[in-house]
């Protein structure tokens, strides 16, 4: 529902009103936060609604779910049945504990109702490594303001954690999960993932603001050299140009030779092409779509040097306040 359109949006309120609110409320369970939230923002300013658009709606629910067809009533409890029978109890159990919906983290599940100041303050005193396992199981929206609210040096300790992280042991995250029930009530299930890392951390820090963002990654670098530099390249990537509004884009273009713009959009998205095109003359993206037509196969390896140093000249931008990079400050882009 994350990716889900304003129609898409109005089309589930609709229904679910259809519904009545007992069942509506069985719904409501198995939807995460963020999704609570947006139904119900949506429900709130639907003061009419037409006879018609709701026949329109419940006619497309009636088709969907028609074409629909279950094999198997409880997977989960036949996937475990069919390993079990095939593998035995102890390997079942492996790979059962990987594919399938656990509750070890039902308690730490409930960070994501709550608000990131009172998330904040709940772990600020506890262990950076704690706050980090914690950390990656919400979003990273959430995540950032989070860190937000913690203090410098944690803050900073956690991210490196959070990039060091390279998934979470069952019996780690039932501990954590002990811990944490003890203070949050109850939520709901989630599927195990591979959880942290740098690109994770990357993501985070994007969030955070460009002051933030300096510190932390100044306090990495001294840390670990290597570490920085990684979370930096995932930071931000050449197809992440498409969020530079369009004086952004004026100012990196004038920066940026135009041999190298050539060789770097040969691995660019649509949409980054786009937009550079329409932030010059219309005789300049003649001759660049041009050069870019009559350009022969460049091999990969150029191509992703040539981003790297039109990245480069991004993050100059950006320190030297001409670009704004990320959303996490709540500023415009200039």
């Amino acid at each position: 529902m994350t990716a889900m359109n304003e129609a898409g949006l109005e089309n589930a309120a609709i229904l679910l009103m259809s519904l009545g609110e007992e069942e509506a409320a069985e719904v409501f369970k198995h939807l995460a936060p963020k999704e609570v939230q947006r139904l119900g923002e949506t429900i709130a300013k639907m003061k009419s609604i037409s006879r018609e658009k709701v026949e329109s709606v419940l006619e497309q629910f009636s088709t969907v779910a028609a074409e629909q067809s279950i094999l198997v009533a409880d997977t989960d409890a036949y996937v475990k049945k069919v390993l079990t029978r095939a593998l035995g109890d102890d390997k079942a159990k492996l790979l059962t504990d990987r594919i399938l919906p656990t509750n070890d983290v039902a308690g730490i599940d409930t960070l994501k109702w709550m608000e990131a100041g009172a998330v904040a303050e709940l772990l600020r005193n506890e262990h950076p490594q704690i706050v980090a396992a914690l950390l990656v199981h919400l979003d990273q929206d959430q995540a950032g303001p989070v860190l937000k609210g913690l203090p410098e040096r944690m803050r900073n300790e956690v991210l490196i954690r959070i990039a060091s992280l390279d998934g979470i042991q069952p019996n780690a995250l039932r501990d954590l999960n002990e811990v944490m029930s003890k203070v949050l009530s109850s939520g709901g299930e989630m599927r195990r993932a591979s959880l942290g890392g740098v690109k994770t951390a990357a993501e985070i820090i994007n969030l955070l603001g460009t002051p933030i963002e300096t510190s932390v990654l100044d306090f990495i670098r001294e840390a670990d050299a290597e570490l920085a530099q990684k979370i930096m390249d995932n930071m931000f990537t050449f197809d992440d140009l498409n969020r530079l509004d369009d004086k952004g884009f004026q100012a990196l273009l004038k920066e940026v030779q135009s041999e190298s713009l050539v060789v770097a959009l040969k691995g660019a998205s649509v949409e980054v092409r786009d937009k550079i095109f329409k932030n010059m003359s219309s005789r300049a993206a003649e001759t660049l779509k041009e050069d870019l037509d009559s350009r022969g196969p460049v091999r990969l390896s150029e191509v992703e040097a040539e981003q790297k140093e039109v990245l480069k000249i991004v993050r100059r931008l950006a320190d030297e306040g001409q670009i704004v990079l990320g959303g996490g400050g709540g500023d415009e882009l200039v």
